[in-house]
C-alpha cells in the first residue's frame, strides 16, 4: 500500500498534539503571571479617576490577548490532526479569515474603549 505523499503520519500527528498542549499549559502560566503582575503593580499606584478608566482599557487588551492566544492555539490542535496538506491549508484559510474579523472587532472596540475613557478626563 502506498501512502499519499501529501498525508501525514500519525506518528508526527501524535507528536504535535503533545507539543501544542505543552505550549499552551507554559503560555497559561506565562499569562497567569502576566496577570498578577500586573494586578500587583495597579495596587502598588496610588488610585485616580484616570487610573480606572485605563484600567478598564488594560484589562480589555488582556481578555483580548488571551483570547486571540486561545484562538492560536485552537488552530494549533485542529493542524497537529490534520491528515494532509489540503485540510491544513484549509484549516488555516478559515483561521485567517476568522481572526481578521476578531481584530478588526477587537480594534474598534478596544478604540471606543480608549475614546471614553479619554472623554471622561475632560472637565
Amino acid at each position: 500500500m502506498t501512502q499519499n505523499l501529501l498525508e501525514i503520519p500519525q506518528q508526527m500527528r501524535e507528536m504535535a498534539e503533545k507539543n501544542v498542549e505543552q505550549a499552551r499549559v507554559s503560555y497559561g502560566q506565562f499569562m497567569d503571571a502576566m496577570t498578577q503582575a500586573m494586578a500587583m503593580w495597579s495596587k502598588g499606584n496610588p488610585s485616580s479617576e484616570i487610573a480606572s478608566r485605563f484600567k478598564v482599557v488594560q484589562d480589555r487588551a488582556v481578555s483580548f490577548a488571551k483570547q486571540n492566544g486561545e484562538a492560536g492555539f485552537s488552530l494549533a490542535s485542529e493542524l497537529a490532526k490534520a491528515k494532509d496538506i489540503n485540510e491544513m491549508l484549509s484549516l488555516q484559510s478559515r483561521y485567517a479569515q476568522t481572526q481578521m474579523q476578531t481584530y478588526t472587532l477587537q480594534a474598534q472596540e478596544l478604540g471606543q474603549t480608549m475614546s471614553a475613557a479619554i472623554q471622561g478626563m475632560k472637565p
